[in-house]
């Protein structure tokens, strides 16, 4: 595995470079946009969006359904209960709703069996998962709105405008502009995946 397999980044390295035209001399603008143009799409989004191993403490109040905070859920590796005495679940108490790996973009949820016997309280479960995407296997939504902006970023930095547009020749003090943080194509391809919230 080479370094450029290790980036976070929503797509590799390799596929920005062949569509734009870059090369190598440019690998660092190249990694520093792609890079940051993920974790400003996960920003907006409101959650993770690479697969990675989750640990959450769930308050647990007598409902058998405990809503996890990152999705889509893949696996879930273990279920704890916090209150005295702290054990682990066996693995036939619980599920996921949908099922792990389902491929939904939809929140997922613990149901914990009443048989296992949970005492109630705040942050009385423990559980480990994994959720997210797998680098490089995102939806082509998803995967072309983190390489427009990771374009758009890449202009931006070799232009040497940043955060500045819309300079008129010889009066540029009238025609210059704050850009947005994001152009609005990518807002409407990330729209799906955000977390909305109450």
């Amino acid at each position: 595995m080479d370094a450029q397999d290790r980036l976070y980044t929503l797509i590799p390295l390799t596929e920005f470079k062949a569509v734009l035209g870059i090369d190598d001399r440019e690998d660092p603008l190249s990694r520093f946009v792609l890079i940051t143009s993920t974790y400003t799409i996960e920003q907006y989004c409101k959650r993770r969006l690479l697969k990675r191993a989750n640990l959450e403490y769930l308050d647990f109040w007598g409902d058998g359904v405990l809503p996890l905070r990152e999705y889509p859920v893949r696996r879930i590796m273990g279920v704890y209960q916090t209150r005295k005495p702290a054990a682990p679940l066996s693995p036939e108490l619980y599920y996921c709703i949908p099922e792990c790996g389902a491929g939904e973009d939809i929140p997922g949820c613990l149901a914990v069996r009443p048989e296992a016997g949970l005492r109630r309280g705040e942050r009385a479960v423990k559980v480990r998962y994994l959720a997210g995407y797998d680098a490089g296997k995102v939806p082509a939504d998803l995967a072309s709105a983190c390489m427009e902006l990771a374009a758009w970023n890449m202009s931006r930095y070799r232009g040497r405008r940043i955060g500045m547009t819309g300079a008129v020749r010889g009066k540029a003090a009238e025609g210059e502009h704050l850009e947005s943080s994001m152009p609005e194509n990518v807002r409407a391809l990330l729209e799906p995946y955000r977390r909305h919230t109450i």
